[in-house]
């Protein structure tokens, strides 16, 4: 531990890092009008709901072993060493509009992103065992989380800040390439995460240099994020915007804000001035703290959409677990669009059949997760021969026309 950091600076530092983790020791939130009862009930049946849903949708139970057991599907093989490919030319070329890395902050222990390593390892580790977990496509992802996972999930979240993480090491530039090519993945966006700690809390500036150091722009294009509680956030948003960074990720559960804060009005200006799109991570997991949950509610994204509609924004995990109150008061409004990651093959067909194909984009939360369970729904929901524009639309269609010019192909 550095001399110049004492005890005191030490313990208040790592209680941040685990209270804005994804994945945090569990707490009561506080009730009010902001978020009450009928909310936690919403969650509870939202999940109920789902279970007893499975294997009653059009395409019965989607139970895989493993990532690797997703071979089971026409799209995908195994080449010689086991691992899960693509094998269809004729899936379209994806476009992935929601990636991270592996995260080093805080006391910036030892992450070489530009390293390559034998395997990736998830943070959902579905092939870390010969037999593979048991991978239910017909849910929200996180269903498949055991509390061993999850237990697994809150101790590596803690190293990422502090000692180091093995897990984290894995999840790499080079190893996230090697995934994106087996799964026909084109081009990613790579969202860090702002997290409000007082030390080592630069994601966008890491990230960005060493893309740009490796020379891959053309395929990975890296955001930025701010934290709503920052007082230079406006300054910095121009900044950014100015580099020519246009994608800001804003997560509400770990940033701990509500996007209809009045003190946000401010930030959603500017980006609509300076023509910058807003990434919310949208709703509730379900696998974050359950005191970060009042944060994440649909109705408090309203205002946002209602009040800035120049501005466009996209629902991350289209709403994840609140998808359905979501969908409801997002699509009232022209300048939101959703990442399909997450959501379960039943309800991204529904969510179709809800758009027609428009404004939905692919979206895997890679290193979360294997770049094909995403892929894999997305196949699944498409697969009739009427669907094959709707495919494409999700795939890479509508993120080259929300993001721009600098999604134009780059391979042959």
């Amino acid at each position: 531990m550095p001399s110049s950091i004492n005890r005191r600076q030490f313990l208040i530092a790592t209680s941040s890092i685990a209270a804005t983790s994804f994945a945090g020791c569990s707490d009561s939130p506080q009730f009010s009008d902001r978020y009450t009862l009928q909310d936690v009930d919403r969650l509870s049946q939202q999940r109920e709901g789902e279970t007893r849903q499975f294997g009653k949708g059009p395409l019965g139970d989607q139970i895989y072993l493993g990532y690797k057991g997703l071979a089971e599907l026409p799209w995908f093989e195994l080449d010689e060493k086991g691992r899960l490919y693509s094998a269809d030319d004729s899936v379209p070329m994806a476009i992935d509009s929601h990636c991270h890395l592996g995260m080093s902050v805080f006391l910036k222990p030892e992450l070489d992103l530009a390293k390559k390593s034998r395997s990736v390892r998830h943070i959902l580790d579905c092939d870390k065992s010969s037999i593979g977990c048991e991978l239910n496509l017909e849910g929200y992802i996180n269903g498949n989380f055991t509390e061993h996972d999850l237990i697994t999930m809150r101790r590596d979240m803690l190293a990422q800040g502090l000692w180091g993480s093995s897990i984290a090491r894995t999840q790499t530039i080079p190893n996230l390439l090697s995934e994106m090519d087996a799964m026909r993945v084109e081009e990613a966006v790579l969202l860090p995460i702002k997290l409000g700690l007082w030390a080592g809390d630069n994601l966008t500036e890491n990230w960005r240099v060493k893309v740009a150091q490796m020379q891959l722009n053309s395929r990975l294009r890296v955001g930025f994020s701010v934290h709503p509680r920052d007082e230079s956030r406006v300054e910095q948003l121009r900044d950014y915007a100015k580099a020519g960074i246009k994608i800001l990720k804003l997560h509400p559960t770990v940033q701990r804000f509500y996007p209809d804060d009045e003190s946000m009005m401010a930030l959603y200006a500017e980006a609509e001035k300076l023509g910058v799109v807003i990434f919310f991570h949208g709703g509730r997991a379900g696998i974050e703290p359950e005191s970060s949950h009042p944060f994440a509610l649909p109705r408090h994204y309203e205002r946002p959409l209602a009040e800035f509609p120049n501005l466009r924004f996209v629902i991350g995990h289209a709403g994840a677990r609140d998808n359905e109150a979501m969908f409801k008061m997002a699509l009232k409004y022209p300048n939101a669009w959703f990442d399909t990651h997450g959501q379960g093959v039943t309800r991204l067909m529904e969510l179709i059949k809800l758009t027609g194909g428009e404004r939905l984009m692919f979206g895997t939360d890679w290193p979360f997760y294997h770049l094909g369970a995403s892929l894999a729904k997305v196949l699944l929901a498409t697969q009739d021969s009427g669907m094959l524009d709707v495919r494409e639309k999700i795939l890479r269609g509508t993120a080259k026309e929300l993001f721009g010019d600098s999604f134009n192909s780059v391979r042959p």
